[in-house]
């Protein structure tokens, strides 16, 4: 097995040595066959977006190629370049990152996590439908890998008490080595996780078997079956949870960031998103998918029996529900009684939702009404709260202290210190970003996004509600071969286009296509979360396929039902805005130029 793992670590450093020795020369025709300016961004984007799709450099590396090829190319000078990688939306980015390693330094997540549970009870069912709820609410604030980490090990925990440790057969372990050659092959994420440990226990005192009825027999036999479905429903619903949560809010998933940075970069004048305006649209999505995402994952592996729902309960499954009820409400026991770092925390939190949800809501005037129009942005607010996190401290201050001259000088620990601050915030997710509105920026300043937009004709005559689906769709398949950041940065200027040519509100295709991007349910490799529940070792391809295939289907049809009812009224997309009027009659003059040019140069050919 060493072997194979080296093997196949071998043949993938020599296919990322040939891909990026020979993309920049696959490339050069481009650089041809387009106007020369044109033709030099062209050449940027398809060397990172094939270096992105086959991971030949880190992501983030890929990321900053714009600053040494932008300025090289003639495309753009790097002041006009590194500024893009610093942007305000960077800023609520870090922002929310900041506050997620708050939250997770005092194990407030924690504490959420294992009361939901309590809440919702122990039957399979409900347990799921706490696991999807507790991760999603995580995902809107946390990063979904994060969230799926964390509330991973809380499910191993659960099923032990449940089913006792799972019975693993040669079968079995067959299984998690291909499952394991798979992760080393595709370089997915693993996490250690005690379903891992419990797929590796063989149970030593095994008595002899008795004679049993063929009744008996069969019984058993179902129930074995049940308790492998409900612990592939536990497993799979986790990464799907947080993929969903993460679109709720603005910071919730990096591609709802770039949306947000493109726009700007693309429509200065475009101030119709927002944290409010995202969080009024995107929620009530998140609840109606996650709700019958539930239900299909509680039908599928057996929390919900559509035909014996009314049977009675073996007492098998009563005596593992009151053992659930009892690890769930230990562990809760075991933080012990509310800190006040965890209540302050919490208050912050709060204060962070609260204020951004309240800077400017659209429907009623915000409190950043009361400052100078367009001084305050979703980033000065993230920043303020964080930066208190630094500052105020995590035991209760005691004021007598300052009467009493004998009392000891000792420094309190912040809520949150610099130190843990560089340990945990992803800083590479910063530069990917960057990258993307760079690239935007590159599109923008070279014409290449007006380039594009004349060579989409052929889809002018397409109604816009079915463009929303055909677009969400075709990222959604996308991206469950490739990052959904790379996915999102190289499909947004050419949505932004087609919007124009087809005179609709360009949010109306940005946004579908920014949201489906985070629909990637189908296949390990598509999501670092899915990647962690697939390394349990207890979860097939085929489990992913059939379970996230009509996931897939369900998130187009419900997306396009938003974009056509409530997004309407929130972002006015019933009608084409001036801020994407003044964009399309400069880009109407810049084609005019390009195609000048390139007639020219082909007169003197």
């Amino acid at each position: 097995m060493a072997a194979v793992g080296a093997l196949v670590k071998k043949a993938w450093s020599v296919r990322r040595f040939v891909v990026l020795l020979c993309a920049p020369l696959a490339l050069v025709p481009v650089l041809l066959s387009l106007p020369p300016k044109e033709g030099r961004c062209l050449y940027v984007i398809l060397l990172m977006a094939l270096y992105w799709c086959t991971e030949a450099l880190p992501l983030a590396v890929t990321a900053l190629l714009p600053i040494v090829l932008f300025p090289f190319l003639g495309i753009l000078p790097s002041n006009k370049v590194c500024p893009q990688y610093f942007l305000d939306t960077n800023f609520l980015f870090l922002s929310g990152l900041i506050m997620a390693s708050a939250i997770e330094e005092w194990n407030l997540h924690r504490r959420i996590a294992l009361r939901v549970l309590m809440l919702v009870g122990v039957q399979p069912a409900r347990l799921i439908l706490g696991m999807m709820l507790t991760t999603s609410f995580l995902s809107m604030w946390l990063s979904n890998t994060a969230s799926t980490a964390m509330m991973l090990p809380i499910a191993n925990a659960i099923l032990k008490s449940l089913f006792g440790e799972k019975d693993t057969s040669k079968d079995m372990n067959r299984e998690n080595e291909e499952n394991q050659a798979s992760l080393q092959q595709n370089k997915l994420y693993t996490v250690p996780t005690e379903m891992q440990f419990l797929a590796s226990t063989e149970d030593k005192d095994l008595t002899e078997e008795k004679e049993v009825t063929s009744d008996v027999l069969s019984d058993l036999k179902k129930e074995e079956e049940y308790k492998t479905n409900i612990w592939k429903g536990f497993l799979i619903s986790i990464p799907y949870a947080a993929s969903i949560g993460g679109t709720a809010t603005l910071t919730g998933t990096a591609p709802n960031l770039i949306l947000l940075g493109q726009l700007k970069s693309y429509f200065p004048e475009c101030d119709v998103v927002n944290f409010g305006s995202w969080f009024m649209f995107a929620f009530p999505l998140m609840l109606i998918f996650l709700l019958l995402g539930w239900l299909w994952i509680s039908i599928l592996y057996g929390g919900i029996n559509l035909r014996g729902w009314r049977t009675k309960k073996s007492n098998i499954r009563v005596d593992a529900e009151a053992r659930a009820r009892e690890v769930i409400k230990e562990d809760y026991q075991k933080l012990g009684p509310t800190k006040f770092a965890e209540q302050a925390i919490f208050f912050f939190f709060c204060m962070f939702a609260i204020m951004l949800f309240s800077r400017d809501p659209k429907f009623i005037p915000g409190w950043a009404s009361l400052f100078a129009p367009g001084f305050i942005s979703d980033a000065v607010t993230g920043i303020t709260i964080v930066i208190i996190l630094f500052f105020f401290p995590s035991q209760k201050p005691s004021f007598r202290w300052w009467f009493d001259l004998k009392a000891p000088n000792t420094e309190t620990q912040p809520l949150l210190t610099w130190r843990k601050a560089q340990e945990t915030v992803p800083w590479n997710i910063i530069l990917l970003l960057g990258g993307g509105f760079a690239m935007a920026k590159g599109c923008e300043e070279s014409g290449l996004s007006v380039w594009i937009g004349g060579r989409l004709h052929p889809l002018e005559g397409v109604p816009p509600p079915v463009a929303v689906i055909l677009i969400t769709i075709v990222i959604a398949l996308f991206t469950e071969f490739a990052s959904n950041t790379a996915t999102i940065i190289i499909f947004l200027p050419v949505l932004a286009e087609l919007a124009i040519r087809l005179k609709v509100n360009p949010l109306y295709l940005m946004i579908p296509g920014t949201i489906g991007c985070s629909y990637a349910f189908m296949l390990p490799v598509s999501t670092p979360p899915n990647s962690i529940a697939f390394s349990s070792g207890h979860l097939m391809v085929k489990d992913m396929a059939r379970t996230g295939l009509l996931m897939n289907l369900m998130g187009v049809l419900l997306l396009s039902l938003a974009m056509n009812t409530w997004a309407k009224s929130i972002f006015q997309l019933g009608t084409f805005p001036a801020w994407a009027n003044i964009h399309a009659e400069n880009a109407t003059s810049l084609l005019t130029a390009v195609e000048n040019v390139t007639l020219s140069a082909l007169n003197k050919i």
